[in-house]
């Protein structure tokens, strides 16, 4: 009696859970019923333009009156916004880590006039959940977010001004979040110059540089490092 009691307690639980699973399908077919439905990373507007393993770099560019396509994000994101449809963000930084358990699919219109663009990156790894472990060495400034999965600096030069040499253990992205003339050297002697808002430099784990201030206003910087 226990047994066939048991069977039928456990047939329930799945028709319960089936019939959950259906009415969500149902209802992100209805939102986007008609609609192409692709992963972050095939979306066009979000332009893959770095791959690091499991970690990507993404220049996400919605032009005035655009909008992108119904796409889903199943990654912890780290977003570096350079500007929206009104003017310019000055590289404010925010992250999302709920995906990985909860996938999230949305669109994202720019009503304009001008152009919706962030620096994104992206980390489909397992994450750090020491949030210790692989602190970099030389960098002066303290994170303004660390998770698992980033951590993200905020660095000002004045003209004419450098930061110490900076070795972060993971691979890691410099972002101009602001007008000036950068260089940001690298182990092999090669020097990379950043001259706009939105420009970015990628250095790979364990690569020693140092950033410098070349022009003749202070500049502003985001440092992103993807952990692993």
């Amino acid at each position: 009696m226990r047994n066939r009691f048991n069977a039928m307690l456990l047939v329930l639980l799945v028709t319960v859970f089936s019939s959950t699973n259906l009415i969500v399908l149902s209802a992100q077919e209805t939102e986007f019923s008609g609609k192409r439905v692709v992963p972050i990373l095939e979306e066009p507007r979000h332009r893959t333009v770095h791959v690091d393993g499991d970690i990507y770099l993404l220049d996400v560019q919605i032009n005035p009156g655009d909008m992108t396509l119904p796409h889903t994000h199943n990654a912890a994101i780290l977003y570096t916004f350079i500007s929206n449809g009104e003017g310019p963000l000055f590289g404010r930084v925010s992250g999302n880590t709920d995906y990985i358990e909860q996938n999230l699919t949305h669109e994202v219109a720019n009503e304009g006039p001008g152009l919706f663009r962030i620096i994104a990156l992206t980390n489909y790894g397992a994450g750090v959940s020491n949030l210790t472990v692989g602190r970099p060495q030389g960098l002066a400034v303290e994170p303004v977010v660390e998770n698992p999965w980033f951590r993200s600096y905020r660095i000002r030069l004045e003209p004419g001004a450098e930061t110490a040499i900076q070795t972060l253990s993971n691979p890691n992205v410099v972002v101009q979040v602001s007008e000036g003339k950068v260089h940001v050297t690298r182990s092999d002697g090669i020097t990379q110059e950043l001259l706009s808002m939105g420009e970015w430099a990628w250095r790979e784990e364990a690569s020693p540089y140092k950033i410098i201030n070349r022009g003749n206003v202070a500049v502003e910087l985001v440092v992103n490092e993807a952990r692993r």
